[in-house]
């Protein structure tokens, strides 16, 4: 890469930009500003919900009925 072209991809990324660096076609890593890559570390150290505890805040009644229905058989 030319020297002249790494400072213009900085400049893109510093300024809000996503710049995508590839090898052999395929994407490598992404070249972000430190706000967005301050921000991206914030939104992966939030603890994540656990899908029980989610049913468990459901507000509705507490009763709910059972469908007795057949199992419908499912060869897998």
């Amino acid at each position: 890469m030319p020297r002249r072209v790494f400072p213009g991809l900085v400049d893109k990324a510093a300024n809000g930009g996503f710049v995508t660096i590839t090898r052999p076609g395929k994407a490598a890593t992404v070249l972000v500003s430190v706000d967005a890559a301050e921000a991206a570390r914030k939104m992966l150290a939030r603890p994540q919900p656990n899908f029980g505890d989610f049913l468990m805040a459901y507000p509705g009644k507490d009763e709910a009925k059972r469908v007795e229905a057949q199992l419908r058989h499912a060869d897998l």
